[in-house]
């Protein structure tokens, strides 16, 4: 099945097996057959197997994500078909799903995928990665789910459920180094506080990795220093009856993020983006400073024999302070910042019925409030603003000797007049977004027969949406702004270069009425094997948009889904497999557009968009020797040629960002007993995606062709898996790839390029008690 889809990957299961089949043949002949470990998931919001689920769902265990070495939000997106996660910093990730992206950090513009920890969204962008350490399992789901999940899951959502606290004690760690000067600890303590009544759990996360890009102007860049803590206590009531509260708290202060140019050499003269060097201005100054905070509440009360009333209160916000050299170059011309706050409180009631009878389902209403501000200041020497590229007078960025061109300091406007360029210049602008939004939802299934089930989901939202903008002047008119660099100068307006000054916030309030569902077929050919086919309706919140001169509304995205998908078991439960194929019809595609008065990138309409693709998981565990998985995804995604009118389209035919068409994953895991209660294991795993853009124009150059990443885990344990000791290595062909381009250094004709990770190795050692 697999040699149908891309050759690559029976090639490398094929020289896999080989290589390792002198240790697989070994095993069998001494390890019965198994099945393989079932995983429970509440993708529908009640417990069921993966295969009984009729959605495409991947899920994970914690145990899995241990054992391949997930520490990355991004190790996630290299598991699942469908799915991409790129991390430029923990403060600006992208999530994709199936060719969509979900990436802006944008106060007033709401998510496609959505994120959840517990069942609360935490999708805002700038507060959405979160070290995903201690969990029970991971599960993502593909397609529109806003019925089950809310307003924010357009076209999917990925759930990290948290170990609980629980009345048992236990105990983990885990400590590793490795090069780049990385060290790790991790671990958890859970204990009874009063017994069959009260629970206590608490875990840790400390990693720091410096940066592998070296910058000539002082400091390392795309480095990692992550912390956090979590703190949970479950409470039971009564025999049916239980609270869980959760605490969580991460601190993020990474180095400052590469952004390098090809268009810029620098001092040493290389324009490679590639070069693990880098030339930015203010060295050290450069990088994140990020708080997340989170409360969540979670109470599940038998109400009868029938009927269960779950409730799950959140609250969250998150503070964030970025630097960054946009110009990718040691010029001091295009220097940015962001300033990121977002609150968050949510509420939701869902009541739930099974009584082992022809219909389950749930319905419940649910209350989500959030506000929050992105502020970006803007700093630069207009001496050397004018080099750049973008701007077109001609003037060489540099001296000879390497050094920023400071030598034009006057610009002439007419005959004997000339306008003075300033050495230091500041402006910044800012964008609000404040939503609060009411749901009601119900979803049942409905057993037609013994083989076939129906089941039906709507939820309806109200939801009052304010959008705002304020750019600031500091006091000093521009000379480039009043020759308009920016756009069209107003005489009557302070002058600032790229952002015209309002006299405080602009805002825009508006309120929406909307509804999504599904309908789902779920046919049971037997005990092993179910198939289902779908229909839903997806949608994005329209944006307020509002600017120095003018607000508007971008209207709500909309996305007809339509799915076929198999899934179940041969041998006993030894193979698992899920295979999917869907076709998505999108209106009012939001994209990013141009302002031509700000010279900013913000939310417009794209007009109609399609998508069809296919995936395909398989899981095998021929014996307890043994087990391995096989990903593989095909998305055919873009825009439409016309638009509803019969119009041309301004991106017609181009691919979505972000998206390759094809891409796939494996894995293995190899272990054999030996003497004196220790195990070895060998973990290979491999990854591969092809040709990506990184922006819907499809700009030349500002893309990544195809390429494979290979990892390796390999040890051995002690007393049952008490003790682990264990070696990895990712990239080990240290490949040269990009996870980013083009960014906010294309406004000024100078884009910018950032790297992936370089080849990674290190040790740990774990012990469970």
């Amino acid at each position: 099945m697999s040699c149908r889809f891309h050759p690559l990957v029976l090639a490398l299961h094929a020289g896999l097996a080989a290589a390792l089949a002198p240790l697989a043949s070994a095993q069998t002949a001494q390890a019965d057959p198994e099945q393989l470990d079932t995983i429970v998931v509440t993708a529908q919001k009640r417990e069921q197997q993966v295969s009984e689920v009729p959605i495409a769902i991947s899920a994970y265990s914690g145990q899995f994500l241990r054992d391949y070495g997930v520490n990355d939000f991004s190790d996630i997106g290299n598991l699942v078909p469908g799915l991409e996660v790129q991390e430029q910093s923990p403060n600006n990730p992208g999530f994709v799903i199936r060719g969509i992206t979900s990436d802006s950090g944008e106060a007033n513009v709401e998510p496609r995928v959505s994120v959840f920890q517990d069942g609360v969204s935490i999708s805002k962008s700038r507060g959405s990665v979160v070290q995903p350490f201690d969990l029970e399992r991971v599960e993502v789901l593909r397609g529109p789910q806003g019925t089950l999940f809310g307003r924010g899951a357009q076209i999917g959502a990925i759930h990290l459920i948290q170990n609980k606290a629980w009345n048992g004690t236990e105990s983990g760690f885990t400590v590793g180094a490795g090069n780049y000067g990385e060290h790790l600890l991790t671990g958890y303590f859970n204990t009874p506080l009063a017994a069959e009544v009260l629970s206590a759990r608490v875990a840790v996360f400390d990693q720091k990795r410096d940066g592998f890009v070296d910058n000539l102007s002082g400091g390392d860049l795309n480095g990692k220093d992550t912390r956090a803590v979590r703190a949970s206590l479950h409470l039971d009531l009564r025999q049916t009856d239980s609270l869980d509260l959760i605490l969580n708290w991460q601190k993020d202060t990474p180095p400052g993020t590469a952004f390098r140019t090809n268009t810029i050499p620098t001092r040493t003269g290389s324009t490679d983006v590639f070069d693990r060097t880098a030339d930015l201005n203010r060295g050290t100054e450069l990088g994140l400073d990020r708080t997340v905070r989170g409360a969540t509440l979670l109470g599940s009360f038998a109400l009868g024999p029938a009927w269960t009333l779950s409730s799950i209160s959140g609250w969250r916000d998150f503070d964030s302070h970025e630097e960054f050299d946009a110009d990718g170059s040691q010029l001091y011309a295009a220097e940015f910042a962001e300033i990121s706050k977002g609150r968050q409180v949510s509420q939701e009631l869902r009541f739930n019925y099974d009584d082992g009878g022809r219909f389950t389902g749930f319905a419940g209403v649910s209350y989500f409030h959030e506000s929050g501000t992105q502020t970006v200041p803007f700093s630069t020497n207009e001496r050397s603003l004018i080099t750049l590229p973008a701007v077109g007078l001609g003037i060489p960025p540099l001296l000879p000797d390497g050094s920023p061109n400071t030598l034009v300091t006057a610009l002439p406007i007419a005959p004997g007049v000339v306008l003075p360029l300033k050495p230091f210049h500041q402006e910044q602008y800012a964008n609000s977004g404040r939503t609060t939004a009411w749901e009601l939802f119900a979803d049942g299934t409905l057993a037609l027969s013994e083989r076939l089930d129906l089941t039906l989901g709507l939820r309806g939202t109200h939801e009052k949406a304010e959008g705002g903008y304020r750019s600031d002047f500091f006091g000093v008119p521009s000379a480039l702004g009043v020759l308009g660099l920016g756009g069209s100068p107003d005489p009557s307006r302070p002058t600032n270069i790229l952002f015209a000054p309002t006299d405080g916030w602009r805002t825009r309030e508006e309120s929406f009425d909307s509804a999504v569902g599904r309908a789902v077929l779920g046919y049971h050919f037997n005990t092993h094997h179910n198939g289902y086919v779908s229909v839903s309706r997806g949608r994005r919140p329209a944006v307020v948009q509002v600017d120095a001169d003018s607000s508007q509304v971008v209207p709500a995205e909309l996305v007809w889904s339509y799915e076929i998908g198999l899934k179940g078991d041969f041998g006993g439960g030894r193979l698992v497999y899920d295979l999917a194929a869907y076709h998505y019809d999108y209106s009012d595609f939001q994209t990013t557009i141009q302002d031509p008065d700000t010279l900013r990138y913000i939310a417009g309409n794209g007009g109609n968009a399609s998508a069809d693709g296919a995936e395909l998981s398989l899981t095998w565990r021929p014996n307890r020797d043994f087990s391995g998985f096989l990903t593989y995804g095909f998305i055919d995604a873009g825009f439409d040629e016309h638009d509803d009118d019969g119009n041309r389209q301004e991106l017609a035919g181009n691919r979505f960002r972000l998206t390759p068409k094809h891409s796939a994953s494996a894995g293995f895991d190899l272990g054999r007993d030996v003497s004196g209660g220790a195990r070895i294991y060998l973990r290979p795993s491999w990854n591969w995606r092809s040709q990506v853009y990184f922006e819907d124009d499809n700009t030349p150059g500002i893309e990544q062709a195809g390429y494979a990443l290979y990892n390796l885990r390999l040890g051995f344990t002690l007393e049952g898996g008490r003790w682990d000791f264990g070696l990895y290595g990712n990239n080990l062909t240290d490949k040269d790839y990009l996870i980013d381009a083009g960014n906010t250094g294309r406004l000024f004709g100078t884009p910018t390029f950032i790297q992936g990770l370089p080849r990674t190795y290190g040790v740990s050692v774990s012990g469970r008690f």
